[in-house]
């Protein structure tokens, strides 16, 4: 595995590391981390930890969370992970959280938008003894007017009626539990089942349908809360357009098109 490069950040001292913590993955993000980071600082539940996990970017991520960090309501860690990836990037940080006491892992994004009972909601689902907990997802506001956001709705619809489908997601295929949608930028996670199932996929994106399928072969204990919100950026549908977003939540790939739509 890639050797990340902490940054340890400042942070209150009346707050300490407790046993949930938060990751987020981030390159390139200088435009809308601060959004994120702020998201997170408007939770009604603060006592966790964060990690943002740069992964090579070259603009001003890095400087946007270490100014967030001066003045966090909670500690800050700022890592460094070589290998190219979201994959790579949220499994390095996740297993920093699991070596420095986490016992409960929650993941955004760098483009998300957290609401405000978003981590009261993850760990109500850890603590009532579930091993995954998966949240709604809906597009961000300040991107989109109705059409777009509906347009979002409608491709979530698409890829979770798809998944449900799939003859490979069948319990028969050895899994315990039946295939729902799953978003890797709104979910928590025990940190023993991270382990146990192996962890994410260190790959480039997409890595969330192969992530839950190895949760799934591990446990049922994988619960959906629709009060567990996260307003995701509808930037890839800006950029490839409403067919070929489809067919990327369809494991179709991107085509001509780039991975990264930034």
């Amino acid at each position: 595995m890639t050797r990340a490069v902490e940054q340890p950040s400042a942070a209150p001292a009346a707050v300490g590391d407790g046993p949930l913590w938060v990751v987020v993955p981030a390159y390139q993000e200088q435009a809308r981390i601060g959004a994120t980071l702020a998201a997170l600082a408007d939770q009604t539940d603060r006592d966790f930890t964060l990690v943002v996990v740069d992964n090579g970017s070259t603009d001003g991520t890095v400087a946007v969370v270490e100014r967030f960090a001066a003045a966090a309501p909670f500690p800050v860690r700022l890592l460094r992970e070589p290998q190219k990836g979201v994959g790579a990037a949220v499994d390095t940080g996740f297993r920093y959280a699991i070596t420095h006491g986490a016992r409960w892992l929650a993941r955004t994004d760098a483009d998300c938008l957290p609401r405000p009972g978003w981590v009261a909601a993850a760990r109500a689902g850890l603590a009532d003894g579930a091993g995954l907990v998966c949240g709604a997802i809906r597009a961000r506001r300040d991107e989109h007017g109705p059409v777009g956001r509906a347009g979002f709705r409608m491709l979530v619809l698409l890829a979770a009626t798809f998944g449900r489908l799939r003859p490979a997601h069948r319990r028969t295929g050895g899994y315990l539990a039946p295939y729902r949608m799953h978003a890797g930028n709104n979910m928590a996670v025990t940190a023993e089942l991270y382990q146990a199932c192996g962890g994410m996929p260190r790959r480039p994106s997409p890595t969330d349908r192969a992530f839950l399928n190895r949760v799934r072969r591990t446990t049922s204990a994988i619960i959906h809360r629709r009060d567990m919100v996260v307003e995701n950026s509808t930037r890839r549908l800006r950029a490839y357009g409403l067919r070929r977003t489809a067919a990327w939540y369809l494991d179709r790939g991107a085509g001509p098109l780039t991975e990264d739509p930034r």
